[in-house]
């Protein structure tokens, strides 16, 4: 009897033990969730600028640049931790400039302007994987429209826009954690997932980049512990589908990416590279910032008339930082 009594005990240990490894492995995982308070306005500014250096031939080359800045507050207005939350989004200001090759600022109104003061809803699960567009899409075909010429004597004319960089840091809200594969396993340190993000420019360009992320460490503040994610950016080879489009229809675009695309047949990305990082809060569930860097070269996809081949440096930089 005695022995089996000290067999009995030898199991039951060995089971308290397994028990004991399997909840210390578990506790080395991160779970990142995005979670929102009923109420609780969350409010972030967005930059998004860049560098564009064209080379016309060896030795010519001509530099632009222009940036965006906007502040969006988030409220939520129908709170499900189970399901599908629903946000009000306010742009609450839209600031827009540009440089052109000569070194002059344009005084021309940026289309992407036009979406201050504009307010969307969309919904989104635990995840941060957003499930519905909707209003978001018809915001920016409205917004899309403003950026064509009110003339039509030349045509359907679209002047340069922004509005893409809109799209950049509003389409992919809390990516790093809406990608994760398998969220409800958790991450730990060093571990690397894989997303697609867009690159936003002013000509009509549809590409993608390529995302690894990397769940790099986790830091400890005053306002809990802070997830840190690694990034780092190449090449996409393509676009997902469902990824928006403001303008329909056929038209001329303005500007010297106007000129390229009239003798030549579109641009190829020749090279993409960069990297980022993001601070996530899991404790609060919210992202607190984020920067995202990378240089992209283009090419002609085939010489112009004359041999024409220019080729395009961007240099793009998106920040985003939650306001107190």
């Amino acid at each position: 009897m005695a022995t089996v009594q000290r067999t009995v005990l030898i199991g039951v240990a060995a089971v308290l033990l397994s028990l004991l490894a399997g909840c210390t492995v578990a506790g080395h995982r991160t779970f990142l969730t995005v979670d929102f308070q009923e109420s609780q306005t969350l409010r972030y500014k967005f930059v998004s600028r860049r560098n564009i250096d064209t080379q016309w031939e060896p030795g010519k080359t001509s530099s632009s640049s222009e940036s965006v800045e906007m502040i969006v507050a988030y409220t939520p207005i129908d709170i499900n931790p189970y399901g599908l939350t629903t946000i009000e989004a306010t742009c609450e200001s839209v600031k827009a400039s540009r440089t052109a090759a000569t070194g002059r600022q344009t005084t021309k109104a940026d289309a992407v302007k036009s979406l201050a003061g504009q307010i969307f809803n969309f919904t989104v699960d635990s995840t941060g994987r957003i499930a519905d567009y909707s209003q978001l899409n018809k915001l920016l075909y409205q917004a899309g429209e403003n950026a064509f010429r009110k003339s039509t004597k030349a045509g359907r004319v679209k002047d340069p826009d922004m509005i893409a960089d809109f799209i950049a840091t509003q389409w992919f809200l809390w990516d790093p954690v809406a990608s994760i594969q398998n969220p409800a396993k958790g991450l730990t340190i060093g571990q690397k997932w894989t997303s697609k993000l867009s690159v936003p420019t002013s000509m009509i360009l549809q590409k993608a980049r390529n995302v690894t992320y990397k769940l790099a460490e986790i830091r400890q503040s005053e306002n809990g512990r802070i997830a840190v994610i690694e990034s780092s950016y190449s090449a996409a080879e393509s676009v997902p589908k469902g990824w928006p489009m403001p303008y329909t229809g056929q038209f001329q675009l303005a500007g010297p990416f106007g000129f390229f695309l009239s003798i030549l047949k579109g641009f190829n990305v020749k090279d993409l590279n960069g990297q980022g990082t993001e601070l996530f809060n899991i404790d609060a569930g919210r992202t607190e910032q984020y920067n995202q860097n990378y240089q992209m070269t283009l090419g002609a996809s085939a010489p112009g008339p004359l041999g024409l081949d220019p080729k395009i440096t961007i240099v793009q930089e998106l920040t985003m930082q939650l306001l107190e």
